[in-house]
């Protein structure tokens, strides 16, 4: 048997549980060196149109497999698992789960962050919010917005009997998406420990962000009881033990909403450092500091982290973008026009333009600036020469002018410009994509030759946690990343014309759906036909025009 290679017996791992997929990595605390990684895709479920649900048994089991793989690949390497020392988690936010305490079964199916089945109980609940006091944004830096868990609450104690019952019963437990991890991890109906940190309650909209604390009177607007909450803890202190598996005894240490976890894993640690995270959707947080800085165009007010129980809490400003990654699976799973963010590359590559085709993913209504639940996804500016290069061309444009929309609104409310912008994220890999975002925000885009920025946030806050000790914050020590730079290569005026025509797109999406229609209440069945059936019923018309055409 080969020898076990040297590692001085300081590997942190991270379980990084992300919309899409979830996946565990090893990293060095002395160098951040990625050392190994496996990862599991997650399935979605669309029960009915606006509805987004994931099965949270799934998520749990996708967790177990990635250790386990995780770990076998260590030992591939010759690397001691027991040097893993801690664990971080990092995990989709808004993600909302209502289990049972006793038995540990999830009550309902996880409703996944891009969920519109809430947007009635928003309207609702907006009509009793006094225009001179929004007491909800004062309190929480949230717009009143399905995006958030509280309305998910709200929906599932109103309409599944199961959870109301438990709830009632004092059987019901809720969490996002890292308590239920935590929970389970730690023991679960047998002793598991029942919390979430300070960015992850920070998207509830049930949590007050000056006191850091759950808040009574958000409790009682929504209607959420307060004993089913979870405890709330620093991002970074040993919250309990791994009760299970190879890991079993190493303590989870770590947890943060995963673009807070970005905002670390990029090292944005003072005022004014800002990062950009393409995943499922985008999102551009900038640190703040102390002061919570409530923004006058569509950002989000929002924990950033705090990184030790006696350590002071950081804010940070965010622009948030629901449809990103997600539209390159779409592109892959409903009009089967590519079958990777690969191929996408070279589709795109292949055209260098969109040919005046534009497109506006707004699936799930459109977040900053604009908080429009209503609006839809539209491509605009289909011709007979369209093919399937100039729409993954559009693809990749929408992300990047969505990205544009929100750092001109982060740009105003701070009032110093960023001179480039930090980006990581699966889809920064694609070089077609970054080189288009540097030429549509007219500044560079930098990004770290190691994509797994994330993950390395989370293993971050678990290897500085008290009691673990093996990753020190000393920026001295930091390890710092060889970093890509893509410069802009077109100019500001031509820049200018495609976004001002992008942002005419989006006008066009707007105020599409009603409310009835948002939560699937239309029975017609012309209103469960997705938009891909459109789309690919026009591309067959418009080849067949070509050959028609010769007809006299």
């Amino acid at each position: 048997m080969a020898a076990a290679k040297r590692t001085d017996g300081l590997l942190v791992g991270a379980v990084d549980q992300g919309t899409s997929s979830t996946r565990f990595l090893v990293f060095d605390s002395k160098t951040a060196e990625l050392l190994c990684h496996h990862q599991v895709e997650i399935e979605q479920e669309f029960p009915k149109e606006g509805w987004v649900e994931e099965n949270p048994k799934e998520i749990l089991q996708s967790v177990y497999e990635c250790v386990e793989k995780g770990c076998e690949k260590l030992q591939e390497l010759n690397i001691d698992i027991a040097s893993i020392k801690a664990i971080g988690i990092s995990n989709q936010r808004e993600t909302t789960v209502v289990w049972d305490k006793l038995t540990g079964e999830p009550l309902y199916n996880a409703l996944v962050w891009l969920d519109l089945r809430t947007q009635s109980t928003v309207e609702s609940l907006s009509k009793r919010i006094p225009g001179n006091n929004n007491f909800v944004k004062a309190k929480t830096g949230l717009p009143l917005s399905t995006y958030f868990s509280a309305v998910k609450v709200r929906w599932l104690l109103d309409n599944v009997p199961g959870v109301r019952q438990a709830a009632e019963e004092g059987r019901a437990l809720f969490g996002t998406v890292d308590s239920w991890l935590i929970w389970n991890l730690t023991g679960g109906a047998e002793g598991g420990v029942h919390c979430t940190d300070v960015t992850n309650a920070s998207r509830t909209m049930l949590f007050n962000i000056h006191s850091l604390q759950w808040d009574k009177e958000l409790c009682e607007f929504f209607g959420v009881p307060m004993s089913i909450l979870p405890n709330v803890r620093s991002c970074s202190e040993i919250y309990g033990l791994m009760r299970r598996g190879t890991l079993g005894g190493v303590p989870i240490s770590g947890c943060l909403g995963d673009q807070s976890a970005a905002l670390v894993g990029q090292m944005c640690f003072q005022d004014g450092q800002a990062k950009n995270t393409y995943g499922t959707g985008c999102f551009l947080l900038c640190n703040t500091g102390s002061k919570c800085v409530f923004s006058e165009h569509g950002l989000l007010t929002t924990v950033g982290y705090k990184l030790g129980r006696d350590k002071p809490v950081c804010y940070a400003l965010e622009g948030s973008v629901a449809i990103a990654g997600a539209l390159v699976r779409w592109l892959r799973d409903n009009l089967g026009i590519i079958k990777s963010m690969e191929e996408m590359e070279k589709l795109a590559k292949e055209v260098g333009t969109s040919y005046g085709c534009y497109f506006v993913p707004a699936f799930s209504g459109l977040y900053a600036p604009y908080w429009d639940p209503s609006a839809r996804g539209i491509i605009c500016g289909l011709t007979q020469f369209t093919n399937k290069s100039h729409l993954a061309f559009a693809a990749l444009e929408a992300v990047c002018f969505q990205t544009r929309e929100i750092l001109d609104a982060m740009n105003r409310d701070c009032g110093i410009p960023l001179s480039h912008l930090q980006v990581d994220g699966g889809m920064t890999n694609n070089k077609v994509l970054m080189q288009l975002q540097a030429d549509i925000l007219c500044i560079p885009v930098v990004k770290p030759t190691m994509p797994e920025i994330t993950a390395l946030g989370a293993a971050i806050a678990a290897g500085t946690a008290e009691g673990v000790g093996v990753w020190s914050l000393d920026p001295a020590k930091l390890s710092s990343f060889i970093m890509e730079r893509f410069e802009p290569q077109i100019n500001a005026e031509e820049s200018e014309v495609r976004y001002s025509v992008w942002k005419k797109a989006v006008r066009k999406s707007m105020g599409w759906a009603t409310t009835e229609a948002a939560v699937g209440g239309d029975p017609s069945i012309f209103s469960s036909l997705p938009l891909g059936f459109f789309v690919v019923s026009s591309m067959v018309m418009l080849i067949g025009a070509r050959y028609i055409s010769g007809i006299p």
